[in-house]
Parts: structure tokens; sequence; C-alpha cells
């Protein structure tokens, strides 16, 4: 009796470990993903123990994969010492319809499902892409608040995006967390895919170079693959970083900026422009962020490239009649926010002073490819809404959600007399923010006794806007008093940052973040907030709550209720008809 006693055990844990295994292997597409018909991917297969080619069977939908896949696979006996990993290169399924793939090797048996989708046929000319990067609800709120002003309860205008037609809420998740980045989030705007935290353009798989990840194509190699359309993007943010990267780009790392900018090049897209100077010149060059010999500025322009540097050289390319690629930067690294800009000439608006606003970016991008019969797709991103929300400086970020609402405009006239053209706006993720009340500084006792909240608020007491929608002074006596919920150690000191973006947390002795000093010698009377982040966060941290999509124009009315990111891809292939099959 003992001896069975004994045996159960082990036969219950010998069971388990093999269920963990065959649970840790996978394949790539995911189970349940959706994909565009005709697009290019890679499938990658991966068994947690080691095999010969000869000891694995795959079938597709019922038959052997090699029958209707023609291209030759990568076999690995045994990635990174994990177990054998089969990968096929550039991939494309040509008829709609549910597919089953399945792998066996050894007493391993995996199986994913996915649905290959296609489109109608082409509905619109033109697709424009607007992402406030991180706009959260109290960002528009706000920023209405300071461009339109309010009165006994009722807004004295809108902002631009505010009266579209359409809406929907959309989830953000990635592949491995509840909460984003704008790598993956963005991406799945791009290729219709989930991701994961910091990867674009691929299926986060187990190979150890970040390049050699499962591929998806984006939208932007799609419509130069299929169609005759031009492509722009448009950041203030480094070119290189999340959103713009991924339009082009297929990294298991985000941080891969070099290999970005190379690939911002490849894309031929006809109009780049934002920052991000420092990766495009060799490393020769002062302040080059690379390390080699590439200079991708003179390469542009020896691919027939307008090239501008500065605002001024921005307008005359926009203008002139022979412009038909252009490629601008304005900044060695993000460019510089509208309140610092246009008032308080703060951050690096000494270094950078001819710095172009995200308006005449897009106006210029418009202006340029719009020359293309076939039409475009163009994506601009308002990338500092995000910049500002990460280290609490609510006001900042305020002044470029308008600045967002004013490029918006832009293309909303452009769609007036080209009505065939579909405008979205949307974030890629949410912040924590939200407004709570007024801080009054004519109330008595400490700080905290100056908000008011309910009846006891009123109204806050910014001048009136100018004609752009900005208030010339946000330090008034009283403001809105609005509050992140997610943060590390840092001083409330409820007044706007003047000299410059909030810097909330500093590393002390430790490495820990701590609440900056500087602060409290600044306002005596700041508010000590010990964190609710962990120690080792240094800024606010991104949130789940559904970000909040509107749009207009043709196939907009398919924004609607709640979805997913990746079907904002799907109405945006689906719009284009880059999915269509004749029957």
């Amino acid at each position: 009796m003992s001896i069975i006693k004994v045996a159960y055990p082990i036969v219950f844990i010998t069971l388990l470990l093999q269920a963990i295994w065959v649970e840790a292997a996978a394949i790539y597409p995911i189970n349940k993903a959706s994909i565009l018909v005709g697009s290019s991917f890679d499938i990658k297969i991966e068994f947690d123990q080691e095999y010969k080619l000869e000891d694995l069977e795959i079938q597709l939908n019922d038959a052997p994969i090699k029958a209707q896949i023609k291209s030759q696979p990568i076999f690995i006996s045994n990635e990174s010492g994990k177990g054998s990993s089969l990968i096929y290169r550039d991939i494309q399924l040509t008829k709609p319809g549910q597919y089953t793939l399945i792998a066996k090797a050894g007493q391993e048996n995996i199986q994913v499902n996915w649905d290959v989708y296609s489109s109608g046929p082409r509905k619109v000319k033109n697709v424009i892409l607007f992402i406030g990067d991180g706009m959260t609800i109290a960002n528009r709120t706000s920023a209405r608040v300071l461009s339109k002003g309010i009165d006994e309860g009722k807004y004295q205008g809108k902002l631009s995006f505010d009266d579209m037609p359409n809406m929907a809420l959309i989830g953000t998740s990635g592949s491995d967390s509840l909460i984003t980045d704008s790598a993956n989030s963005m991406s799945a705007y791009t290729t219709g895919h989930k991701t994961a935290v910091n990867a674009m353009g691929v299926y986060v798989s187990r190979a150890a170079d970040n390049l050699s990840h499962p591929k998806v194509e984006t939208i932007s190699e799609l419509i130069k693959r299929k169609t005759k359309m031009s492509v722009g993007i448009v950041s203030d943010a480094e070119l290189q970083d999340a959103t713009p990267g991924a339009m082009v780009a297929h990294t298991r790392r985000r941080a891969d900026k070099p290999y970005i900018a190379d690939q911002l090049f490849a894309s031929g897209a006809e109009v780049i422009l934002g920052g991000g100077s420092a990766y495009f010149y060799p490393q020769s060059t002062k302040g080059s962020k690379r390390k080699d010999d590439k200079n991708l500025v003179a390469q542009f322009e020896a691919s027939g490239y307008t090239v501008a540097l500065n605002k001024q050289e921005l307008l005359a390319a926009a203008n002139a009649k022979e412009s038909r690629k252009l490629f601008g930067v304005f900044h060695p690294d993000n460019m510089d926010g509208s309140l610092d800009r246009f008032f308080l000439k703060k951050n690096t608006v000494a270094q950078y002073p001819d710095q172009p606003d995200l308006t005449e970016m897009t106006q210029a991008a418009i202006n340029v490819l719009s020359k293309n019969p076939n039409g475009f797709f163009l994506m601009v991103e308002a990338a500092l809404i995000d910049k500002f929300n990460h280290p609490l400086d609510w006001e900042r970020a305020a002044f470029d959600t308008i600045m967002l609402s004013n490029a918006v405009q832009i293309a909303k006239d452009f769609a007036k007399k080209n009505p065939d053209t579909l405008i979205i706006v949307t974030p890629d993720h949410t912040h924590s923010g939200s407004i709570s009340g007024v801080v009054n500084d004519a109330k008595p006792g400490p700080l905290r006794e100056k908000v008011g909240v309910y009846a006891d608020a009123g109204y806050p007491n910014y001048p009136k806007a100018n004609v752009a929608g900005y208030p010339s002074q946000i330090d008034v006596s009283k403001r809105l008093a609005f509050f992140y919920g997610s943060y590390p150690d840092h001083y409330e000191t409820l007044h706007p940052k003047l000299d410059g973006t909030f810097k909330p947390a500093v590393k002390d002795a430790s490495g820990k973040y701590v609440a900056n000093p500087k602060y409290i010698q600044q306002h005596e009377d700041a508010i000590h907030m010990p964190g609710n982040l962990p120690s080792n966060q240094e800024m606010g941290v991104h949130t789940a709550d559904d970000a909040v999509l509107n749009a207009m124009g043709p196939g907009s009315e398919k924004f609607r209720g709640f979805m997913d990111n990746t079907e904002v891809f799907k109405v945006m292939v689906d719009t284009l008809g880059l999915g269509y099959t004749r029957r």
C-alpha cells in the first residue's frame, strides 16, 4: 500500500508538469486572432522540447500545412535552450474564413483558431488618423474649459472633435497585460493584432533578438504594397517614439530607435515630420544618438524629399507646388509643447525657437499628400499630451489637447471640400486624471482648504482665450483642481509649473523615488503626497480606462458602442478596401 500511496503523488506531479509544458508551448498569431485576408504575417510554432523536423506534424484546416503554404519554413532545433521552433515568413491567406492550425510533436499538441476576414470595396479616398496620446476625458474637459470657457453650466464652444457624429469606447489592453503602453496599443491600430508592452508590429515570442519575433504587416506597408496611395506620419515626439514607430517598425523593444529611424526611411512614406533628429544623423554629428555613419537626412534628400529643419522651411515646402515628398525634423528629442512655445518660453524653447506647431505640420502634410490623385493615409500624433500627463503636469497637457483640436479642425476644413475623407480622433490609451473642483486662492487656511467642491467650487477665472484657443494666463487666482489617481511621491502645489515641466519625484540615496524637494521650497504650503505606485516609479502611469474615439466621414458609422482597439484597424482597412475579394 505504501508504494501505491507514493506513486499517486508522483503521477500527479508528472501530469501537472506535462500540462505546464503544453501550456507554455505557443503558436503565433495567437488564438482568436483576426487576420485581414491577403495581409502578410509570420507563423511561428514553439515547442517545449527538442525535436527533429521530421517529428513535427503541422496541419492547417485538417490538411498538411506544406500543401497550402509554399514558402520553406525555418526550423530551429533548440531555440535558446527552450525547445524547437518552426517559422513561416511572409504568409498570406487569400480566402476569408475560419482557420485552425494544429501543431503536434511527441506528447505536445497545440491549437489556435483564426478569423480571416475580408473587406468591402473601397469607400474613401483619404483616411486621417489623429492620436491624442494618453488623452483621457479630463484632458478634453480641461482643454474645453480653458479654450472655450463655461458660463452658468454651459460651455461657450466645443473642441473640434466634440461634435463628430460617431463615437466609441475603445479597450486598450495588450496580449500580456491589462495596462498597455503606446507601442502595443498603437500597434493594435496599425496591424489589427494584439501584442505585448514595448512591442510593435510583432508577436512577442521567445526569440532572443528584438527583430526576430514573428511579424505582422502594418497598414502603411499594406497601403504601399496594394495601392498607389501616399502615406504621411506626423508627431511632435521623436519620430522614433512608439506611436509613429508603430506605423513602420517590427521590434520587441520600442527602444530600438536607430532601427526605427531606418524603417521610417525604408517605408517610403511621402511625408514624415516631427522630432528625433538625433537618430537621423551619423555618429560623427554633434548630438547624434546613432552608433554608425548613416546620414538619413542626406538619404531622404537624395531620394527626392524636400527637407525642412525649422518652421520657415516647413511652411515654404508646404506651399511649394513642386513638393511631392517632405521630410522634416525640428528637434533632437521630443518637441516642445504649446504652453511653453507660445507663452512661458521654458523647457528647450530658447535652444530651438523655430519649431513648428502641430497644426502647421498637419497642414503641410495635407498640402503635400493631397496632390496624389489616388488618395492618402495620414497619421498625426499629439504626443505631448501623454508626455505631460506622466509627470502630472495637467496644464501643459490641456494646452496640447487644444493644439490637437486645432489640428483636427484643419482636417475637418479639408474634408468639407473632400467629403470622401474619414477622420478618426482617438487616444491610444488613457491616464488617471480627473477634475474635482476649483482652487480658490482667496479661501483662508492651508492649501487643501482652498479646494472648492460641489456648490463651493464655482468657476475658474482664466482669461478669455485668444483666437487659437489659448488663454494668456494660467496662474490665475481660481484654477481647476485637477488630480491624478496614480502617482509617485510628490509635493502637490495646486499651481501651474511656470519654470518648466513638473518633475514630481527624484531618486534618494537608496535609489527609491521620493518627492522632489524643489516644490516645497517654491511653495511652503505644498502638500506632501505619499505615492500610491511602487517606489521605483518616478511618474504617473497609464490606466486601463476606456479610450473615447470620435470619427466622421464615410465608414465612421462603424464606430459605436464598445470596441477593441484592433477593430479600429478593421474599420480603416474596410473603408480603404484593403481586403476586398471579388466573388
